[in-house]
């Protein structure tokens, strides 16, 4: 699958959220989160990609912890995103050096080395949740996300799972982004009962209080336009990252079967990753 062919436009969906929806009491829930995956990856004094940061949300956690942060993102709308999100942070007067184009492309990854905080071209944390699935070249995405991590650091990522579903999910999605407006608003309308029902069916919560601080609107639109879109099981990501000099540290399965997998790989000391 490659992203040649339409896409979803989930820099809009950002920035829709982040205008109406981005709430103190969701910016707590997802710093939970954030703080839960991260109990064992230390953050202060450290720096920390994040490449597809979305919201901003992540981003600005990191910062917040003492991290030296860069965000990558292939959607200018992201940007517009973290600006409003950032005035939730009225602490963090500095604004983290941004980078917008597709972690695919070789020239974004130069650039990325070229503002590295420590000079020289590597991250201690390199942090995609929920992107690199999204990016229709998952393998080569994952070299060059890896190929920038400093020996002994972390890449932490969040990639949907593989279910006898997903290939049907796939087809939703494809429909989706090949259809006009109004076909679009009729599906998610459409799904939201489905999606609805089923989470709350599979976690027994209220599907409406999301973890990550997302709300279930926004979400449910992200999940069922979201394309280009892979998957991979835990099994699978650990054989992926092993060439490339990464052992798995955690993993965190997902919640529900076509959710997303958590995962902290860390490099070996004497392996480095491969570089694009």
């Amino acid at each position: 699958m490659k992203a040649s062919s339409p896409q979803f436009d989930f820099g809009q969906n950002w920035l829709e959220f982040s205008r109406v929806a981005l709430t103190p009491a969701r910016i707590a829930a997802a710093d939970r989160e954030f703080a839960r995956l991260h109990k064992d990856v230390p953050l202060d004094g450290r720096s920390f990609l994040e490449i597809g940061f979305g919201q901003g949300l992540s981003l600005l956690f990191a910062q917040q912890k003492g991290a030296r942060v860069v965000g990558c993102d292939i959607n200018p709308k992201c940007a517009e995103a973290l600006a409003i999100t950032r005035r939730h942070f009225p602490a963090l007067p500095i604004e983290p050096p941004l980078v917008v184009g597709s972690i695919l492309k070789s020239d974004v990854v130069f650039r990325l080395r070229t503002i590295s905080p420590s000079g020289d071209g590597l991250y201690d944390i390199v942090h995609s949740w929920g992107v690199l699935h999204h990016t229709g070249d998952m393998a080569t995405a994952f070299v060059h996300a890896a190929g920038l991590v400093r020996p002994s650091g972390h890449l932490v990522v969040a990639i949907y799972n593989r279910h006898w579903s997903s290939r049907p999910w796939l087809l939703i999605k494809w429909l989706y982004v090949h259809s006009p407006g109004f076909l679009r608003r009729a599906m998610v309308g459409l799904l939201y009962p489905v999606i609805y029902a089923a989470k709350w069916l599979v976690t027994r919560r209220n599907p409406s209080e999301q973890q990550r601080g997302m709300d279930f609107f926004h979400n449910v639109v992200d999940w069922v336009g979201g394309y280009p879109y892979e998957y991979a099981s835990i099994g699978e990501m650990t054989a992926r990252l092993a060439p490339l000099g990464f052992i798995l540290i955690k993993a965190v399965p997902a919640e529900v079967p076509t959710g997303c997998n958590e995962f902290i790989f860390r490099l070996t000391g004497d392996a480095p990753a491969r570089k694009p």
